[in-house]
């Protein structure tokens, strides 16, 4: 038996995870795209690998998957419309026929609900027979009111109510800690996202600590409670300010050089938390397959990087292929890179841009400063673009329905 890419760093550790980062309901027509164009050699090796990191029928029948847990966003979600466009137009009609025809936003608002509903569903068995431990599908508050805690609130309990596999995601925003902070006191799993740098994984420990205290106090049934902290890596360094900072001050930084920065503030926070005994988990996202040229060898550090570490490592269909397809390609895994550093040289050059100081330091921003983050911006935005995309094709076919009645 050949393991997947992913199930040799899962070895790495007995206590990291593997997560899909997609709804689960786009992962059996992924699979047969993969599988489609796999080499004739290797497509039965695929199948059982890709079998046993999810397969539907063993999931909702045994609650056994390889992958722990599922993380959705905005643009994911769409994708997840997109895959099958002709039911989710019939859906959205059928949702539309039962509400205000005239709100679009609030059919979207319970369209993407049942999108969420769906994927707790597929994996929920996987959840009841691990205790609470594994199976979460996480659900997103929208990307559009990431300062607004009001609205945000209302939206991670509605979330919340659609079962207890989800996991609510919240932003790191100084408003985002402080709904984390009121979910987590109500016993509410939570998953913090767009978030890029040390300052914000501070806040989030530090609002999760507060939350706790509060849930004990009230005698809150915290048994499958849970929280993840996520780390955009390749974000940070490439949709943010680092390289336009860089320039301007006649700082060249090579791939390499803004790969090791990354992966230098995620080892910081993850530190931080394990020398706290912090119950958050941190979670890595937004991973590359770089090919390295020379021979033909092809690497990807925002995981070797951090092998042998306790991390949840969230991994969307793109990726997942990119690592099947460069397999022979990859050097083994080493178990002691989590605690290899970057030179102390290249810190202090980094450490000479403030957006990495910004990034790095502990004292790098104030909470009211992390919503203007550079990545924090660049990425809300691109989040809430899919957002109004995913509300549009809620007009269209509201639209349709109303010419139906006409």
């Amino acid at each position: 038996m050949s393991l997947h890419v992913l199930e040799k760093l899962a070895a790495t550790n007995p206590d990291c995870e593997i997560w899909w980062d997609s709804s689960p309901l786009i992962y059996e027509g992924w699979k047969a795209s993969v599988l489609k164009d796999a080499p004739a050699g290797k497509r039965a090796d695929w199948e059982a690998q890709l079998s046993r990191l999810f397969d539907a029928e063993t999931a909702a029948r045994d609650g056994t998957m390889g992958f722990r847990g599922v993380t959705t966003n905005p643009p994911l979600s769409l994708q997840a419309i997109q895959a099958d466009p002709a039911f989710w137009a019939d859906e959205i009609r059928k949702i539309a026929s039962t509400r205000n025809a005239d709100d679009v936003e609030d059919i979207y608002w319970a369209v993407y609900l049942d999108v969420v509903r769906r994927g707790a569903a597929m994996i929920r068995k996987v959840f009841d027979a691990s205790r609470g431990k594994y199976g979460y599908v996480s659900g997103q508050v929208d990307p559009r009111f990431v300062t607004d805690k009001t609205r945000m609130l209302e939206q991670a309990l509605q979330l919340a109510e659609i079962a207890p596999n989800v996991m609510v995601k919240i932003p790191g925003s100084k408003e985002g800690y402080e709904v984390i902070e009121e979910l987590t006191a109500r016993g509410i799993s939570t998953n913090n996202t767009t978030s890029f740098t040390v300052p914000q994984y501070v806040a989030c420990m530090d609002a999760v600590s507060s939350g706790l205290g509060r849930a004990r106090a009230a005698g809150v049934d915290l048994s499958k409670w849970r929280s993840v902290i996520t780390h955009m890596s390749s974000r940070l360094g490439n949709v943010g300010d680092l390289k336009a900072q860089a320039d301007a001050r006649g700082i060249a930084l090579s791939p390499e050089e803004i790969l090791l920065g990354e992966m230098a503030v995620l080892k910081r926070a993850y530190r931080y938390g394990k020398d706290r005994n912090h119950p958050s988990k941190m979670l890595q996202c937004s991973m590359r397959v770089q090919d390295e040229g020379a021979g033909g060898k092809a690497s990807s550090g925002h995981i070797a990087l951090i092998a042998g570490g306790d991390f949840v490592y969230t991994c969307p269909p793109g990726y997942i292929a990119q690592l099947m397809k460069a397999e022979d390609r990859l050097p083994d895994f080493d178990p002691a890179a989590i605690d290899t550093d970057a030179s102390a040289e290249l810190i202090e050059k980094l450490l000479r841009i403030p957006y990495f100081r910004q990034a790095y330091e502990f004292d790098g921003m104030k909470p009211e400063e992390f919503s203007r983050f550079g990545a924090f911006a660049a990425t809300a935005a691109e989040f809430a673009a899919a957002t109004r995309k995913t509300v549009d094709f809620v007009a269209q076919s509201v639209e349709t329905l109303h010419r139906r009645v006409a």
